[in-house]
């Protein structure tokens, strides 16, 4: 995770407020639903959804997020776990839709498995996004001109590339966030490189649905 000041004003990018109802696209160990949780507060709710995808691995995701869901205080969260595509038919009419290191992976094998595609999913997105609600997408860059040749070797993907696949579902794109800019990343080399590992260059973009 970043340091507070990072979270915070990803939070206030995200325009996520108390009573705000976000959807934590594959949230991993809850640490952004925690803090969605928190800034939501009780009139608010937090859908952590796992895709189906990748509901089956070693460290339960689908556990994880229903054992959070029952901390003190979480009362306000509730997990879920369906296909990618089917995200829409398992959630409720969101404020938010937040994607943070996972938007390439929208373009990997193993996410296509079950015949899901990143235009199918922001088809979904958008059918679930109240009018005016924000979908917001976080991610490692690739190298500008690389499109999606790096998701699956590399995890990064060009954010002009997303940037044009999430407008061609209807989105505007509203702001696009510097917070995690690094200018020295080569962006040839894998993010787990010990090298580069939670130092890449990261973009976000908000968009809105009209």
């Amino acid at each position: 995770m970043y340091d507070q000041s990072k979270q915070s004003e990803l939070i206030r990018f995200a325009r996520i407020d108390a009573g705000s109802t976000v959807i934590d696209v594959y949230p991993g160990d809850g640490d952004w639903t925690r803090l969605f949780s928190d800034v939501a507060g009780p009139e608010g709710r937090v859908y952590g959804f796992v895709p189906a995808e990748v509901a089956h691995f070693k460290n339960d995701p689908v556990g994880l997020m229903r054992t959070l869901a029952k901390e003190p205080g979480r009362e306000n969260v509730e997990p879920v776990s369906a296909d990618l595509v089917a995200m829409a038919e398992a959630t409720q009419p969101a404020g938010v839709v937040w994607l943070h290191l996972f938007y390439h992976d929208l373009h990997t094998a193993l996410m296509q498995s079950k015949g899901a595609t990143a235009a199918a999913f922001n088809r979904a997105v958008y059918e679930r996004l109240k009018p005016g609600g924000f979908y917001v997408i976080v991610d490692h860059a690739a190298a500008t001109g690389a499109g999606t040749s790096d998701t699956q070797a590399l995890h990064r993907i060009d954010p002009a590339f997303v940037r044009e696949e999430v407008e061609a579902a209807g989105f505007v794109l509203e702001e696009q966030g510097t917070i995690l800019a690094n200018k020295d990343d080569p962006h040839a080399i894998k993010v787990f490189d010990p090298t580069i590992k939670g130092k890449t260059d990261r973009f976000a973009y908000r968009f809105v649905k009209p």
